[in-house]
């Protein structure tokens, strides 16, 4: 069966150094697995306008609702985000903010960052560790920063940190079964509306 990799860009410049690195990723982990992957991008820059309004409305629409379709169904995630004032950029952050609970439950998810210097890289471990694993996403071991300067010469250093990754990511999911993450999706919150209406007397 086919694996599903869905690969989350926050950049907001085009040609963007952060979809850069999460091509790089992509490819990397597409190369890594031992089945068949297809590769589904969702770029949020696209998306800041219905971003907002669910976040005035709390309903997704178009586009939106598509990508956050794609993230339920993913076998994983690659989520990249250019660095903002020390952390993951707010179009980035609101993205996993609209996100059904339970979405990522489970879900191998690899995070990278990037940035102008080295001296942001601990944005991986302070801000988006945390917040993957507070999603109950499986958070890879190894994850990727990259600076201007490690698109520069061969960029041999960052390819090894991107091979690395990748293959700890191919690694977690040829592990996990196959399985519908939708139709569970569907009957977590099928359950969770049971519950409710127990709550209710209903």
């Amino acid at each position: 069966m086919t694996r599903h990799l869905v690969v989350i860009s926050a950049g907001l410049s085009d040609p963007s150094s952060t979809r850069l690195l999460a091509d790089l990723l992509a490819a990397a982990t597409v190369a890594a697995s031992k089945e068949e992957v297809t590769v589904e991008h969702v770029e949020l820059r696209p998306l800041a306008h219905a971003l907002t309004d669910h976040l005035l409305t709390g309903f997704a629409t178009g586009e939106l609702a598509a990508a956050q379709k794609l993230v339920v169904e993913a076998d994983a995630v690659i989520a990249v985000t250019p660095v903002f004032s020390a952390s993951y950029s707010g179009l980035f952050k609101t993205f996993f903010d609209v996100l059904e609970t339970g979405a990522l439950d489970g879900t191998p998810v690899l995070v990278a960052a990037t940035a102008g210097t080295p001296r942001h890289s601990l944005v991986l471990e302070h801000a988006l560790r945390p917040l993957f694993s507070y999603l109950h996403a499986v958070v890879v071991p190894t994850a990727v920063f990259a600076a201007t300067d490690d698109f520069a010469g061969d960029g041999a250093g960052l390819r090894g940190r991107v091979d690395r990754a990748a293959a700890e990511l191919a690694a977690l999911v040829a592990a996990r079964p196959h399985a519908s993450r939708l139709d569970q999706f569907d009957r977590d919150l099928a359950a969770m509306g049971d519950f409710e209406s127990l709550l209710n007397g209903q």
